[in-house]
């Protein structure tokens, strides 16, 4: 009789329990055991889901996922710039440079810039022009067009800039296959194209590459592109070094573009004067 009694006293301490009255919920297995047998509306064969099982878990999925070992939020990593500006404040200290236009100008404002330094067994150059289509550099040893080593950077219709070797014969830049440039990048921005690449210091003697431990005349041209092929530079007689550049000595020059060199002329300031000297004391 007592035991009759114990054994119905166990059994509804399992009916409430798995009731939930006593604050405790029945686990999704003791569930599923439970209603195997009953489904919707009391039809055999359905077992409800867990609801909060997805939810559970993809909650702790991304916190693990997200978190450190010590449960702190991962760094976020800094935007990656696709172009790095080219720095005007090295200039003349760990890297040489050329400015063509107005006096103070930089990398973004000059008609012309480049810079030059020697990287290992490389020399990287960086160049920039106010133009849409192509700047370039050529490396002479007359200061005369013809027969010069030429590297440009040309913006296609794609919207990339491109590195090309040329070769000047006469007047007209042949595109050369062989071309020494690495680690190239280029950007068009702001009605300008920019570029950064890296070229060996020492080549095997050929006639379109010249040897960069070398010092040459630089020659500087910048102008449109259609469909990707460079055409005539901007002005007719385009700027030139007025001495020989050694990449072994890291200077900062600047040339006034031609709006700016009339005031800078001792001849022209001399006939300025004497004109104003005239004006001023009347004729005989």
């Amino acid at each position: 009789m007592i035991a009759l009694q114990i054994r119905r006293l166990v059994q509804l301490s399992v009916l409430i329990l798995q009731s939930g009255w006593c604050g405790v919920a029945s686990s999704p297995t003791e569930e599923g055991a439970l209603r195997s047998d009953h489904g919707e509306h009391g039809e055999p064969g359905h077992q409800e889901p867990h609801k909060d099982s997805y939810s559970t878990f993809a909650s702790e999925f991304l916190e693990s996922r997200y978190l450190s070992d010590d449960g702190y939020p991962f760094p976020t990593a800094p935007p990656v710039d696709p172009f790095a500006r080219i720095k005007v404040s090295d200039c003349g200290v760990t890297k040489g440079c050329i400015r063509y236009g107005k006096p103070g100008c930089d990398a973004e404002t000059c008609d012309y810039f480049l810079s030059y330094r020697r990287i290992g067994t490389d020399v990287e150059y960086e160049m920039s022009a106010d133009t849409d289509g192509w700047v370039a550099v050529g490396f002479s040893s007359d200061k005369k067009m013809g027969g010069d080593d030429v590297m440009g950077c040309v913006h296609d219709d794609n919207g990339r800039v491109r590195i090309h070797h040329f070769y000047n014969v006469g007047q007209w830049a042949k595109e050369i296959k062989r071309n020494p440039a690495r680690d190239e990048e280029g950007i068009f921005d702001n009605n300008r194209v920019t570029c950064r690449f890296k070229r060996p210091l020492y080549v095997p003697r050929e006639e379109t590459l010249v040897d960069l431990h070398l010092s040459w005349y630089y020659l500087f041209a910048w102008g449109p592109a259609i469909q990707g092929s460079i055409t005539r530079h901007d002005i007719d007689s385009p700027p030139v070094s007025d001495h020989m550049i050694s990449i072994y000595k890291y200077e900062d020059i600047f040339m006034p573009s031609t709006a700016y060199q009339t005031f800078n002329s001792p001849l022209c300031l001399l006939l300025i004067v004497a004109l104003t000297f005239y004006l001023l004391m009347g004729s005989p």
